[in-house]
């Protein structure tokens, strides 16, 4: 078996690895790489696994995040929920762990974090994380059959208020999209992602990019970007204007991700990560999404750290209020053009 750093030439071998796998999600496709690499800069390892016949047994996606003045961390992978090895066995797998946790060595790196794949348990509340997964019927009208009556009742709401969608992957739903979203940013007090790190991803994706935008007459008030491998779908960034709020463009922003997905032959949306009870866990679970745990590893100097689930002292939490007030204040455009210069060290 041989373990090295792929080039491109293996672009299309490790799509169909990780369109194959059962456990891969869409971030592990090539063009999540390539866009940490294009967008932002950072080095990326696409690390891959043959057997002895030359064909890929494993591959582990990872890229270097450097903060100024430091030499970073290895993430695999940064920006989304699932990333880690996939492989055809668990040998393999431990082969590409050892292998990378001997990169962070050469490159003098002391951290090497693996968001690992779901976890079976009983007990979802043992995560502080998890997923979100509905399993889709054959078509939109199965969909929409299984809902119960007041989900569908706020689903047909937006479109009596005078909303209508598009789907599509071009210049002008992206333009549509970053509107909404950076505005979104603003109001949450948090830094948008670069307008460039958007574009980076749908050009890499292609078709497997798939973008709605809600109107409301000739404005866009509500944005959503589904990624696609294989025949899983994900959804790692949705965003309305609170302006509209009140029009219900969430429900039709979903609804017509939802629809889509279902009547193009996709089999299973992932509506993304939640803290088990709250309010974005119950909105998805309101669409049948049912949890699964999330486990973010992390190595120092090799070895697996006991991360306890994250707590926040009265002091901190006060200072992230205070710096989020500040920054819903700041014009839209201040707030993306800051936000887009330091979002790229955040790597969640």
């Amino acid at each position: 078996m041989t373990v090295l750093v792929a080039d491109t030439s293996y672009q299309e071998q490790w799509n169909r690895f990780v369109a194959e796998h059962e456990d891969s999600s869409p971030y592990h496709q090539w063009s999540w790489l390539d866009a940490i690499e294009q967008a932002y800069g950072f080095t990326v390892f696409p690390l891959i696994s043959l057997d002895d016949k030359g064909q890929v047994n494993g591959l582990f996606p990872i890229a270097i995040v450097k903060t100024p003045f430091s030499k970073g961390k290895m993430s695999s992978l940064p920006y989304c929920d699932i990333g880690g090895a996939l492989a055809v066995n668990s040998g393999v797998e431990q082969t590409l762990l050892a292998h990378a946790l001997s990169m962070c060595q050469q490159y003098g790196i002391a951290s090497l974090e693996s968001r690992t794949n779901e976890l079976e348990s009983q007990d979802i509340n043992e995560f502080a994380k998890v997923r979100m997964i509905l399993p889709l019927p054959d078509s939109s009208e199965q969909l929409m059959a299984g809902f119960k009556s007041k989900l569908r009742s706020q689903i047909k709401k937006a479109s009596k208020n005078g909303l209508t969608a598009t789907v599509g992957n071009d210049s002008q739903h992206l333009a549509g999209f970053y509107q909404v979203y950076s505005r979104n940013m603003r109001d949450l007090g948090s830094p948008a992602h670069s307008f460039q790190w958007f574009k980076s991803i749908v050009e890499g994706y292609g078709s497997n990019a798939i973008i709605a935008n809600v109107y409301k007459e000739d404005t866009v008030v509500g944005a959503g970007i589904v990624l696609i491998s294989g025949n899983k779908c994900s959804i790692p960034w949705a965003s309305t204007n609170a302006d509209y709020n009140r029009l219900a463009p969430n429900m039709l922003l979903y609804w017509t991700l939802l629809s889509h997905a279902s009547d193009n032959g996709y089999i299973s949306f992932d509506f993304g990560r939640s803290t088990p009870g709250e309010g974005t866990y119950r909105f998805k679970a309101q669409w049948g999404a049912q949890p699964r745990g999330l486990l973010w590893q992390t190595f120092q100097q090799g070895q697996l750290q006991e991360i306890p689930p994250v707590t926040q002292t009265s002091s901190t939490s006060s200072i992230r209020k205070l710096v989020e007030t500040v920054w819903q204040k700041l014009p839209v455009s201040v707030a993306t053009t800051l936000g887009s210069a330091v979002r790229k060290y955040i790597t969640l």
